[in-house]
């Protein structure tokens, strides 16, 4: 059984917030630290993308975040149309990201995850049994905490990764990026709104209470973080590169950031973890960072929960890894050459470089394969040699013979096996592995059982058709990837 700390997440981010949920959901005893106090008026992501939106699904939490935001089928930056994705969820939902933080810090606190705040980590050391963990609090006070394994989700500038010694090469991806909220006095009629002509770039994104985030990039005035921000700028930015400053009035907020593309070679050290921005950053184009940094934590959660509770052993961690660093790899080139094409382009040049997208766009199968790289339903992860070709690829929320989708039985936080119609599975099957699996039939006409991780990818497929091959296939499958029977193993019954 997992002891009183089982794990412990640092940061309380959307990453951390998921990933403390589904532990809590899976009966997991953990805490979040967190160095702030109250909710961080900080937002610079805004897009949630269909892939992301399948794994809210999957929690329950999908349709409680559609209505904070706005559905988009087309993605403004780059006119990719997301409207024929084969999701439930075809377009991207603009919505600032502390509404994300609110669903899933709710759902983590209703599964009985603490969560700490004003508590910053110091330090950390690890040992062949569990990680002491050094935290200060908001007085100064000092304390020592124990847990089986920790994870960093504290963010680019990660005191876990520092500890751990990893570095976090790259590069900065832009510099000097303006964010101001205000009102505006003419606001644009189809949000978000963006524009780049080569020396200036501008977005506007509603946070859908009468306010607006506007983000800004000057070429030609590039300061450092710290420096004073002039919404005189902004405006003058603003109609440089999208031809109006919506009349803008007096903002509440004024800030200037720069953005980073970088990685970490190793996302585990021991019983160490990282996701989110802790373990990769990425520029802002294309609205991906979120994105990625929740899908890390869908990954990792039930390997861990499947670790701690003694059906995986630790080797399972590793492929979070495997899987997931070449995710965040692509991301970040993704990412990077999308930004460099909007803001490096010559004034000069920037009609070229327009109609270059659109006439790429104009091709199906490249707007097609953008559509789904961006919106992450393209994302797969590595099978073994000789496993079915369906094997390690996002599951489609396929309806089910009982009513119900595959995403609404992905919800309890287990595996689904999904059987064909004809094929009759023996009872002792559920039984044996009772809590880790849940059999389902399909409802569709496929000669396919397909076992699906709790992440919402394929495990396993066989198109074996005859029961007791079926039941001896089934039955391997489970023992690898659901761990050992529960109870002694019955006869096939069939």
């Amino acid at each position: 059984m997992a002891s009183a700390d089982s794990v412990l997440i640092v940061g309380a981010g959307p990453a951390g917030l998921l990933l403390a949920g589904d532990l809590a959901e899976s009966g997991i005893r953990c805490t979040v630290l967190e160095r702030r106090q109250g909710e961080s008026a900080l937002t610079r992501a805004f897009a949630v993308h269909a892939r992301t939106m399948e794994q809210l699904d999957a929690r329950g939490l999908a349709d409680e975040l559609l209505a904070t935001g706005i559905r988009n089928p087309v993605l403004q930056f780059l006119k990719i149309d997301l409207s024929k994705l084969p999701s439930r969820y075809p377009h991207v939902v603009v919505t600032p990201q502390y509404n994300t933080e609110r669903l899933l810090r709710a759902r983590a606190l209703r599964h009985g995850a603490e969560i700490r705040e004003a508590c910053e980590v110091t330090a950390l050391r690890q040992d062949p049994h569990g990680v002491d963990v050094d935290v200060r609090a908001a007085d100064g006070t000092s304390q020592t905490l124990r847990a089986d394994y920790v994870v960093g989700a504290d963010g680019r500038n990660s005191k876990v990764r520092q500890s751990l010694g990893l570095p976090f090469p790259g590069r900065s991806a832009i510099r000097s990026m303006m964010l101001a909220d205000v009102r505006l006095a003419r606001p644009p009629r189809k949000p978000p709104t963006v524009g780049a002509v080569g020396d200036a770039f501008a977005l506007v994104v509603p946070f859908g209470d009468g306010w607006f985030r506007v983000m800004a990039w000057n070429r030609h005035h590039q300061q450092p973080d710290g420096s004073p921000v002039s919404l005189d700028e902004i405006r003058e930015v603003a109609r440089r590169a999208l031809g109006s400053d919506f009349g803008m009035g007096e903002p509440r907020w004024l800030s200037r950031f720069h953005s980073d593309e970088r990685q970490s070679p190793r996302y585990r050290v021991g019983r160490v973890l990282l996701v989110g921005d802790a373990a990769h950053v990425h520029s802002p184009a294309g609205g991906m960072g979120l994105n990625t940094s929740l899908q890390d934590s869908a990954n990792l959660s039930w390997k861990l929960a499947a670790v701690q509770q003694g059906r995986a052993s630790a080797d399972l961690l590793d492929t979070y890894h495997s899987e997931r660093h070449p995710v965040g790899r692509r991301v970040l080139r993704m990412s990077g050459a999308l930004l460099r094409g909007v803001l490096t382009t010559p004034r000069a040049l920037c009609g070229v470089r327009d109609l270059s997208a659109r006439t790429i766009l104009q091709f199906p199968p490249l707007a097609k394969r953008l559509a789904q790289a961006i919106s992450g339903i393209d994302i797969s992860y590595a099978a073994p040699a000789g496993a079915h070709p369906l094997a390690g690829k996002r599951a489609p929320d396929v309806p089910l013979r009982d009513g119900r989708r595959l995403y609404e039985a992905l919800r309890a936080r287990r595996f689904v096996l999904v059987t064909p119609q004809g094929v009759d599975l023996p009872p002792s099957l559920s039984e044996d592995w009772s809590g880790e699996v849940e059999i389902v039939r399909g409802s569709g006409q496929t000669a396919k059982t397909v076992l699906v991780r709790p992440d919402a990818y394929i495990a396993w497929v066989t198109t074996e058709q005859a029961p007791e091959r079926v039941a001896s296939e089934v039955r391997e499958a489970l023992a690898h990837w659901c761990g050992p029977q529960r109870t002694h193993a019955h006869g096939d019954g069939s």
